[in-house]
């Protein structure tokens, strides 16, 4: 059975390694800084006075797909639908003469991902701000958290605004998908590499 295991993982990472549209991951413009961490990813710029940094995690970031066929259905030349990864993302703004940090979570609405023809509709939305105190890794769950879904949609607006200054706006959205969905298909790859020497380990 293992052999079998190991012959179907090998095929398989042959076939993952065809459909792979970047062979290195690709950049984020505006001058973002990347750093990758396993499945954890940080993009950070620096602006006058101000620490921009952006976290996100590719773990569970994919979508469940709608499609209910089975393998078979498919005519044999067809690609499997392209996977997107649409990760949650941290957005945290540091100002260099404060001692806290505002932090936004920030998300891709699952209906939102066909957007096209929309009037300018903004591609991701903010979930939750709140201010951390900088530096802590551990935030504290006594701080007020503001949930946006009762929020006046003039702050929402604004809040979106001080968002896009800083150079998260609807273009460094589809960049971070297409930087997430590259780095969710590498540690994919890099996962069956690794099963498939776990199997043959006897």
């Amino acid at each position: 059975g293992d052999k079998a295991f190991a012959q179907f993982l090998t095929d398989e990472i042959k076939e993952e390694k065809k459909i792979q549209k970047h062979k290195s991951l690709p950049k984020v413009s505006g001058g973002w800084e990347l750093e990758v961490h396993g499945t954890e990813a940080k993009l950070v710029r620096k602006i006058a006075g101000e620490r921009v940094t952006v976290t996100f995690n590719i773990n569970n970031s994919i979508p469940p797909s709608d499609e209910e066929e089975t393998q078979e259905e498919q005519k044999p030349d067809e690609q499997e639908p392209d996977l997107t990864s649409t990760p949650n993302f941290v957005v945290e703004v540091v100002k260099d003469d404060t001692k806290q940090t505002l932090v936004l979570d920030c998300h891709y609405p699952e209906d939102e991902v066909g957007h096209e023809g929309e009037e300018e509709s903004d591609i991701f939305t903010i979930r939750e701000v709140s201010f951390q105190p900088t530096g802590e890794s551990d935030w504290k769950d006594t701080n007020y958290t503001l949930n946006t879904d009762s929020l006046d949609w003039a702050l929402y607006d604004h809040l979106m605004d001080f968002l896009a200054d800083r150079g998260v706006d609807n273009t460094f959205a589809d960049e971070l998908i297409e930087l997430s969905t590259a780095l969710e298909h590498q540690e994919y790859i890099k996962f069956l590499e690794d099963l498939k020497s776990f199997v043959k380990c006897q």
